[in-house]
């Protein structure tokens, strides 16, 4: 079944997803697409397949800075469907993707007749809590290159060493001037731990990558871990953190 290439889908037992699956579809989200705006109802709940989705506040200025990443280890839009709130932030595909999807009236009417399906859905919504305070805390605390290789591991995680992502879009994400990034990004290059030429970037080591990272890659995987503990194979571990 399609809809089990995500890690939350793919946990639910066969009945549970076999009930689930006729109010489910496949689309594809391309790069750069907004699937929520600030202070709007959400249309759609979003169970990644692959690609990344980016939780990004708004100043007022005009800067941004990205503060929660979802891939296929997560979904998007369950909690405001389950408690029929709107999107507090902009919301973005940073890398595209497929995804199921479920309309939030229909994914609320389910999970109140599904407790194991709910209980997952409140699951993550714990862990993606965590991450957004471990990157609040990172944000405030840990130097630039620090950061940026948490985030590289955290993409490397999500979507694989191969990403399709511009300096300026990666500068919006961390919240610094394109220059900060390129001196990163030239640095990692001149090293061997990473190639980028016209918006394709490389990670060719991972494993260097997470050294040079901050304590909030390791923190990140830690919450994902304890969370999901009991459901996870060895196999998913590596695959989804």
């Amino acid at each position: 079944m399609p809809h089990a290439s995500n890690f939350l889908l793919g946990q639910l037992a066969p009945a549970t997803l076999s009930r689930l699956a006729p109010h489910l579809s496949v689309v594809d989200l391309a790069a750069a697409e907004v699937i929520a705006e600030p202070h709007q109802r959400i249309q759609r709940v979003y169970f990644p397949h692959s690609g990344i989705i980016s939780c990004i506040v708004e100043l007022a200025d005009g800067s941004t800075i990205e503060t929660g990443m979802i891939g296929r280890d997560g979904v998007f839009g369950a909690s405001q469907a389950l408690d029929d709130k709107v999107s507090l932030n902009l919301v973005t595909m940073q890398i595209g993707g497929r995804a199921s999807v479920i309309p939030p009236e229909r994914l609320r009417a389910l999970a109140s007749d599904m407790p194991d399906f709910k209980a997952l859905l409140v699951k993550y919504e714990q862990f993606f809590l965590a991450q957004v305070q471990q990157t609040a805390a990172c944000n405030a605390v840990h130097d630039i290159d620090a950061r940026t290789c948490k985030w590289l591991a955290r993409m490397h995680d999500l979507a694989g060493p191969d990403l399709l992502l511009t300096q300026e879009f990666f500068a919006r994400m961390m919240g610094v001037r394109r220059t900060s990034v390129t001196t990163v990004a030239g640095a990692l290059q001149d090293a061997g731990l990473i190639s980028y030429s016209r918006g394709r970037l490389h990670i060719a080591d991972i494993e260097q990558i997470r050294k040079r990272a901050c304590e909030c890659d390791d923190a990140v995987r830690s919450h994902f871990r304890r969370v999901f503990a009991p459901a996870e194979t060895d196999t998913q571990k590596d695959r989804c953190v």
